[in-house]
């Protein structure tokens, strides 16, 4: 049975933005959880019921959680600690009513306890099988998010990976499984997905294919680890994002986001979508104009 209200958590995200836009496709009505509601309502429109949820702030769980059959849960990257917020949340969601939960973690997570989304996982598994694990490898849109400044202003792509290759993941397809999950919870009871693209590239060459898509030379750039801890922190990112950051990504010079998956395309019933079909869909994202820096 298709849920009567689903809460979206990270609404306004490139993932959370995503789910929404899917789902009320489909004609769901969607409650969208925020810790700026006013903002959240501004960026989403009156299609979406936006109500406050903070997942550092438990007190404003039950009431986000109330009234939904279905949840999509994400991590906000500023949380390490998933034991304390987001596993809470999840009790508290249970109690509420919310009966299928889809969780977004990250390819590997159920072998490597150093990422936050481990806790979440096994806290699920333990509660029941009332949830999908979604395990998507490196998104495509890392483009836009992480790397876009370096893009915008140095034209280049500065991270440690070295000569790996990445089967980047583009969300839109992230969104449809996600989607289905939350829609016929029966198909995806318990389960786990590995989601990939269906190439694997190396950076050297996703940066010519957005050279190409831009109009502009990009370059890869290698970055050394303590080289690129630097540069996050200039940055001004809180060092418990840095290490996560970091780690992630020297795990791409030993191929572990380097694996094609067919999980996918079976979901979806066609391929997904190439980094190729991607940047050249988001071209305008790396534009270097005013109204495209002010994000």
């Amino acid at each position: 049975m298709s849920p009567r209200r689903v809460l979206v958590t990270g609404p306004t995200g490139n993932v959370g933005r995503e789910v929404v836009r899917v789902l009320l496709a489909r004609g769901v009505a969607v409650r969208a959880g925020h810790h700026r509601p006013d903002s959240c309502r501004a960026r989403l429109g009156d299609e979406v019921e936006v109500v406050h949820l903070d997942l550092r702030d438990p007190g404003s769980y039950a009431a986000a959680a109330r009234g939904c059959d279905a949840a999509f849960l994400l991590r906000p990257p500023a949380i390490s600690d998933t034991r304390s917020t987001l596993n809470r949340f999840i009790d508290v969601a249970r109690a509420a009513g919310v009966g299928h939960l889809v969780f977004l973690s990250v390819a590997g997570a159920e072998r490597n306890r150093f990422v936050p989304h481990h806790a979440v996982e096994e806290h699920l598994r333990a509660l029941g099988p009332d949830h999908t694990l979604l395990r998507p490898g490196f998104f495509a849109q890392n483009f836009q998010d992480a790397y876009r400044r370096d893009v915008v202003e140095d034209d280049r792509v500065y991270v440690p990976v070295g000569r790996g290759r990445v089967a980047f993941v583009d969300l839109r397809d992230v969104a449809e499984v996600a989607a289905q999950a939350l829609l016929e919870p029966a198909e995806h009871r318990g389960r786990a997905h590995t989601l990939t693209g269906p190439e694997a590239i190396t950076f050297e060459h996703a940066a010519a294919l957005l050279s190409d898509a831009i109009g502009r030379t990009v370059t890869y750039q290698p970055a050394s680890v303590l080289g690129y801890v630097r540069h996050l922190r200039r940055r001004s990112l809180p060092w418990a994002q840095v290490l996560v950051q970091t780690a992630l990504h020297v795990g791409l010079r030993f191929g572990h986001a380097a694996k094609v998956d067919p999980t996918l395309c079976s979901l979806l019933g066609r391929p997904g979508h190439t980094f190729g079909d991607y940047v050249r869909a988001r071209a305008s994202e790396w534009s270097r104009s005013s109204a495209s820096l002010d994000r």
